[in-house]
């Protein structure tokens, strides 16, 4: 049986729409003040479930589940942001090179805690313009 990516895992970038600014509380981060815009968190699935961990990120966003447990559940999850796309490299873990590749984010150690990056959250000018960005950066990450 040919594997579709999604007990594999790998990196993921959820790339979401924030409409207006928000004060989000991230957990051990604390609060914070997030202007509205564009922004790409990006991950790591390579679990035995794979890219379900993307499925639950879908269900916070779409306000079907009520538990924050990654720093990214905080901001998903807020009434003002929208899931636009997510962007997937199977089978690699090319987290922290995909974020290094991506514009500077609004909160320092955001889903970095278990690396040296400065964030794995970025900003950008738009949902569009960014996933073009994020994209990009999984593109070389694969090379």
């Amino acid at each position: 049986m040919a594997d579709d990516g999604q007990h594999t895992g790998g990196t993921y970038t959820l790339v979401l729409e924030l409409s207006r600014a928000a004060d989000v509380e991230v957990g051990a981060l604390g609060d914070h003040r997030v202007p509205a815009g564009a922004y790409a968190y990006t991950g790591s699935a390579l679990g035995s479930g794979g890219f379900s961990r993307v499925d639950r990120h879908r269900r916070v966003a779409a306000g079907d589940h009520d538990v924050r447990h990654w720093h990214i559940d905080y901001l998903a999850g807020h009434p003002a942001t929208d899931l636009h796309i997510v962007v997937t490299t199977s089978g690699t873990d090319a987290e922290c090179a995909v974020a290094d590749r991506l514009p500077t984010g609004p909160i320092p150690g955001f889903g970095a805690s278990d690396c040296n990056c400065r964030s794995h959250l970025a900003a950008g000018k738009d949902a569009e313009t960014l996933t073009n960005t994020v994209s990009a950066a999984h593109r070389a990450a694969e090379k």
